[in-house]
């Protein structure tokens, strides 16, 4: 059966392809670029980011769409423009993912729809389910309405699971970014280090969207976060033992916030202590419960 992915070519999408396309699935791979994947198994097909033009027929009869397509927050200071950009590739995405759905003749049997922790906003100590309401900030704002630009294929009587991702730790992403000055003996504190950081291996990632695909009886939100979230100075410490480093800088709240505005609010400094509770009371068993072993897995 076919699976189509938004942002198939993304840090996360080419992990989750590869695995479907080892468990028996066909994968289309929605891309602006005409590059062929280098994925056995796996068509990447060109779109224009906001229709279901030349895909849709992918999506008849198909097991899943997901959707996974979005505008990397992390890659530039959050000028008007590039937070236009990381909403509106979002609303795009989603708006073609309803299109598609309202014109096959046989729906999708399941929408996994793409979101973020930041859904929650800068928190305090208290930790997050499920349940937990939106936070107050231009990241929970923007996943609210991701989640929300594809409500309309449930009018469909298609089944939705909506899953707000951690920082996904693997060979690339957040984590490529983070190794380099801890390893050259420059890394650094952020803050006061009580932040949350809630993370999950790639695999794991990988592992519980195709968990909610199979699984017929998954609706609604889902947490994808490890059980076991940390404070940001865990995690800092964890990294640099990892890396036989040790982290002896510390760069002020206020020096973030004149360097990168209120990208230093949302990312480096508020933070949330995320907890899975629906999916660990789905039956899902995370493979990654402790940070070090994680970062141990990928890092060896």
């Amino acid at each position: 059966m076919n699976v189509v992915i938004t942002g198939g070519t993304g840090f996360i999408g080419k992990e989750l392809s590869r695995a479907l396309v080892a468990k028996g699935f066909t994968v289309f791979s929605l891309t602006r670029s005409s590059r062929p994947s280098t994925i056995p198994g796996v068509r990447n097909v060109v779109w224009d980011g906001q229709s279901s033009n030349g895909w849709e027929d992918y999506a008849d009869r198909a097991k899943a769409i997901v959707n996974l397509a979005g505008d990397n927050i992390a890659s530039g200071r959050w000028s008007a423009s590039k937070k236009e950009k990381i909403e509106k590739s979002r609303l795009n995405a989603g708006r073609a993912v309803c299109e598609a759905v309202s014109r096959v003749r046989v729906k999708p049997e399941v929408v996994i729809q793409g979101s973020a922790i930041g859904y929650y906003g800068p928190r305090g100590p208290e930790p997050a389910n499920e349940e937990s309401p939106a936070g107050n900030s231009f990241l929970a704002d923007v996943a609210r309405k991701w989640e929300q630009s594809t409500a309309k294929v449930e009018n469909h009587g298609v089944r939705r699971a909506i899953i707000r991702t951690a920082m996904v730790l693997g060979k690339g992403g957040a984590l490529s970014k983070m190794i380099p000055p801890v390893k050259s003996g420059f890394g650094s504190q952020l803050g006061n280090g009580d932040q949350g950081v809630s993370w999950i291996h790639l695999d794991d990632e990988v592992r519980a969207i195709i968990y909610l695909i199979e699984n017929k009886d998954c609706r609604g939100v889902y947490n994808l976060s490890s059980i076991h979230p940390v404070t940001s100075n865990k995690f800092n410490n964890s990294l640099a033992k990892v890396l036989n480093r040790k982290i002896r800088l510390r760069v002020p709240g206020f020096v973030l916030k004149l360097i990168l505005g209120e990208m230093a609010d949302e990312i480096l400094l508020g933070g949330q202590f995320v907890l899975p509770e629906r999916l660990i009371e789905s039956g899902f068993h995370f493979e990654y419960l402790e940070v070090e072993d994680a970062l141990r897995s990928i890092i060896d």
